[in-house]
């Protein structure tokens, strides 16, 4: 695209009645027109994040109404999703009566464009219909205990990968699969409401250190997993070797300062032939590793490199 239809372009957008903006990777606003920053109270050079956008509202209670009495889990429910799929349709009203459509589209580096048409003009019952729907299409994807993405989320990020790396070599990216250590020691001293705080902590410790097309969900009990499209396996293990690292460090229980936790991890890349199982089998035979090592580590699997042998 030329530096003329580029400048014709923006012109469009800033003098549109629609919302448009952009959000690089790390969901940083990076354009907004005069539209969007009306509808969300944003100055004209202002670049916050998403995040920051949403809780500064709905503090003052404006912009997006959020039917949540609880921010922060709303948000961490949010964020497991949000941009994680190449295209996203929804309806969404805000506080000054407006009822938005609203679409966003992902590139593979996380960029995302987001577009709002007024549509307030649609009946108030109808639109009352499709937002229980897209309520109900939210829990089917929310692990209950810890707000962020399920096994069924996760597992259709697991396909995208492998869907994007037949699509092109150069697309390939890691699975991680994830235990929490000792899990059911935790549980047998503290008992399971303590172990749910742990699970719930965890999560938190985790979303909040993502990228955007980084997906990380529950799989079940203490086991974990996180997809990292477009990623080598070198960056991927040096991503979740920090993340270990900030969970070292959490201390999620007010009543016992002392106690810490940690994780075990195995990683692998995408493969072109892969299968959804082959891929998952792959990224849990390198946890298996870290367990036997030690835990409170990551591993990788490593082609031609018999894991289970070189633990034993």
């Amino acid at each position: 695209m030329d530096d003329v239809v580029t400048a014709r372009l923006a012109e469009l957008y800033d003098a549109s009645g629609v919302l448009v903006a952009v959000y690089d990777g790390f969901d940083r606003l990076r354009y907004a027109n005069p539209a969007f920053r009306q509808a969300y109270f944003l100055e004209p050079e202002e670049t916050p994040s998403w995040a920051e956008i949403m809780r500064r509202n709905f503090g003052l209670g404006r912009g997006t109404v959020l039917r949540t009495a609880d921010f922060e889990a709303w948000l961490k429910s949010t964020l497991s999703r949000r941009g994680k799929t190449g295209f996203r349709a929804f309806e969404t009203d805000l506080h000054d009566g407006r009822w938005l459509w609203m679409t966003e589209t992902v590139q593979a580096s996380g960029w995302m464009l987001c577009i709002a048409s007024d549509i307030s003009h649609i009946r108030a019952d109808e639109r009352a219909v499709r937002q229980d729907r897209d309520l109900a299409i939210k829990a089917s994807f929310t692990d209950d205990l810890t707000g962020i993405a399920n096994r069924r989320f996760l597992t259709a990020r697991i396909e995208q990968i492998l869907a994007d790396h037949r699509a092109g070599a150069d697309h390939a990216g890691c699975l991680a699969v994830i235990d929490l250590d000792n899990f059911k020691l935790v549980n047998d001293r503290f008992g399971h409401q303590t172990g749910d705080l742990i699970l719930q902590d965890f999560a938190q410790q985790i979303q909040g250190r993502l990228r955007r097309a980084d997906c990380f969900g529950r799989m079940g009990g203490e086991e974990f997993a996180l997809t990292l499209p477009d990623t080598t396996l070198d960056h991927a293990r040096l991503i979740l070797e920090r993340m270990l690292s900030v969970v070292r460090l959490s201390r999620p229980l007010v009543g016992c300062p002392d106690f810490s936790y940690s994780f075990s991890a195995g990683v692998t890349i995408s493969r072109a032939d892969d299968s959804v199982s082959e891929f998952y089998r792959r990224a849990d035979e390198a946890l298996y590793r870290a367990k036997v090592s030690g835990r409170n580590q990551v591993q990788s699997f490593v082609d031609g490199q018999d894991l289970t042998a070189e633990a034993q």
